[in-house]
């Protein structure tokens, strides 16, 4: 790690990256972002937006039950209740006998209100408020490589099921005609929503985590003409998002994650006013 952080010291020779809690947002910032805005991309075209912001409150359930149980690493309940509750979510939607956000926002309202009623008990709320807006500057190397081996992970399933992805996005009658699995490849995709939201909310922050994850997609379609271009649009709005709002928030003493959010939010209504001038 130490080697990491020297050749960051090199390559950016700025007074913000000489502290250690710096060099690792930036290394997290490195990593998250590529991470949401490949991700946000299907998700916008799958019209899941409603889905991943119910992820994000279930955390509160998560910790919850974590601390019900006395697990003392809460992000092993929080992924493991996030999974459990993507699946069963995953497998009611698919039904369609309700209306999908019907459905959603039923299943987000009744975990935040679960979450927050034991977590509030005896008052003690103000310990995990922390959780809503989130703290990049305090995540720790180990939680780095943590963060590392999901990206990989992403990386290597997109690489094998995009295709399949995008077939069922398109048109699911279509896909399970040319034999593909959807119910398990659906399955897959938001397990790997759920992990990845779960891994980085204690950094970015239940309120604004979904935003994360859909704004630089939804920029990167006003301005692209074809899969490609949306998919690398959107990584390089994520990142450089990130990257910006993280320095302006150092040197305007402010939350990172909601800065992180202005910014992205502004390139959004940028490529709004742009799309007619570029398609």
């Amino acid at each position: 790690m130490e080697n990491i952080y020297n050749i960051l010291e090199s390559l950016l020779p700025f007074s913000w990256i000489t502290y250690d809690f710096m060099k690792n947002a930036f290394l997290a910032i490195l990593i998250i972002t590529p991470l949401f805005g490949i991700l946000g991309t299907m998700i916008v075209n799958n019209q899941m937006a409603f889905f991943s912001d119910a992820l994000g409150h279930s955390a509160l359930t998560g910790m919850a039950i974590g601390i019900i149980f006395g697990i003392q690493d809460t992000n092993l309940s929080m992924v493991l209740f996030a999974v459990i509750f993507a699946l069963l979510l995953n497998k009611i939607k698919r039904r369609k006998t309700v209306s999908t956000d019907t459905v959603i926002s039923v299943f987000a309202s009744l975990s935040t209100a679960i979450g927050l009623v034991i977590l509030s008990k005896g008052g003690n709320f103000s310990k995990y408020s922390s959780l809503l807006v989130g703290d990049i500057l305090s995540i720790t190397p180990k939680e780095i490589f943590l963060l590392l081996f999901i990206f990989i992970v992403t990386l290597v399933f997109w690489y094998g099921a995009f295709n399949k992805l995008h077939a069922i996005s398109v048109n699911e009658t279509l896909a399970r005609s040319k034999r593909i699995n959807c119910s398990f490849i659906d399955n897959l995709f938001v397990v790997i929503i759920a992990l990845i939201v779960m891994l980085s909310i204690k950094w970015v922050g239940i309120l604004i985590i979904n935003a994360l994850l859909i704004l630089p997609a939804a920029a990167s379609r006003n301005i692209s003409s074809n899969m490609r271009e949306y998919h690398l649009f959107s990584v390089l709005i994520s990142v450089f998002s990130g990257i910006l709002g993280l320095i302006l928030s150092y040197y305007n003493n402010s939350a990172t994650g909601p800065t992180i959010v202005i910014i992205a939010s502004a390139i959004f209504f940028l490529t709004l006013v742009c799309k007619p001038y570029l398609k």
